[in-house]
This record gives C-alpha cells, structure tokens and sequence, in this order.
C-alpha cells in the first residue's frame, strides 16, 4: 500500500496519514525519536526511497525517524491488514507443516483435491488471493487440529 501524503498535527499530537482513500493517525508517541514540545517536528515526507510505504520525519535536534505504512494500519486495527497479517501467519505455520509431514507432496495435492499450481499458491507467503478456509483444510489434510482462540486485548 502507498502513502498518498502525510501532515504532522501538534494539535492532536499525531501523524495524519493518507492511505488510498482512507485518512489514518498515528501518534507521536509510538513514534522513536518521539517528537516533544522541546524537540518538535521540522519536516515530515512520504518517503520515495522506500517506494512510497513509508514516511520520513525530521526533528529541529537533526533526529530522524522512519514510519512504514505496515505500523500505521496495525496501530489503526486496518481490517484488511488484520486478514492479510492472519494469511501470511497461517501460511508460514503450513509451510512448516508440510516440510515435517511425512505425506508426499502428490499424496497432499490428492487429497486437497487441487492442482500442484494450487498448493504452491497456498504455500507462498505473499499471495493474499487465498482464503483462511483453503489454509484450514491444508492444516485437517496434514493431521493439525484448528481451534480458533478468541480472547480480550490486553492493555
């Protein structure tokens, strides 16, 4: 995802980010170097040299400090980053899952029921195509019990 532009608030004591349509803030304090009232903000800018997913601030002491888009939307409980952080979990845990399983790569294409093209789909990392339901029926055919744990945040 790019960053369309960035604003400091000293109001709000955040970074007012834009991201596609969406407008995120990101506070100063979960910032390092932390702006401060005796250390402010001279200049914040999408940064180019990280392709535009990430943001760049420079304090008046000469401190500087790097944001990524991916500490943004985490810290703002994006959803779609939520699901795309639950896939590229679930899909790491399968691929460790597959390299232990004494099941022959055929034998696990067999029973998914799917091409060879599909199950290096599902066990690459960075395809956010897939469901949670296509990891989960990977998991059952390899022996693994799913339980989905719900619990409160902690503070």
């Amino acid at each position: 995802m790019k960053i369309q532009s960035v604003k400091p608030n000293n109001k709000k004591k955040v970074f007012e980010v834009k991201v596609s349509a969406r407008k995120y803030s990101f506070p100063y304090v979960k910032a390092k170097p932390a702006p401060t009232p005796e250390d402010p903000i001279a200049r914040v800018f999408v940064d180019k040299e990280l392709d535009r997913e990430g943001l760049s601030y420079e304090l008046v002491s000469g401190k500087t400090g790097t944001l990524h888009v991916d500490q943004v939307l985490e810290y703002n409980q994006d959803p779609n980053y939520l699901r795309d952080l639950l896939l590229y979990k679930l899909t790491l845990e399968v691929q460790k899952r597959v390299a232990a399983s004494p099941l022959a790569k055929r034998e696990i294409i067999r029973r998914l029921g799917t091409s060879a093209t599909q199950l290096y789909r599902l066990l690459d990392q960075t395809n956010y195509e897939k469901s949670v339901d296509q990891l989960v029926s990977l998991l059952q055919i390899l022996d693994c019990d799913v339980d989905l744990v719900i619990r409160a945040k902690r503070a």
